[in-house]
């Protein structure tokens, strides 16, 4: 079966903040994008948990598929909302089927 070259953004922020990210996200052309609760972690202020030390709603994970060429403005736009709030944006290379989707 063949499949089709395409990136994976995550995007770890504050629950609070998913409507705007999403938003941004639409804006800026995304045509999808999964978002998931974002249970505890671990990072530069060390250990966290849902209710504990990051807000009472939490964290969530908006995880995208994209093709290649629509990358940088999908960077773009997470960063408009990420650069002043808790966040973290990873992007890695995957493959996917029914490349006419993404």
């Amino acid at each position: 079966m063949r499949t089709h070259q395409a990136k994976r953004v995550e995007i770890i922020i504050e629950a609070p903040m998913e409507t705007r990210l999403t938003a941004a996200l639409e804006r800026a052309g995304v045509t999808g994008f999964t978002v998931l609760p974002v249970l505890g972690g671990s990072g530069r202020s060390g250990r966290w948990t849902r209710e504990g030390q990051v807000g009472r709603q939490g964290m969530v994970a908006v995880v995208c598929l994209i093709r290649p060429d629509r990358l940088d403005a999908l960077l773009t736009a997470a960063f408009e909302v990420v650069e002043r709030h808790i966040g973290v944006v990873s992007v890695s290379d995957c493959e996917v089927l029914r490349a006419e989707r993404f």
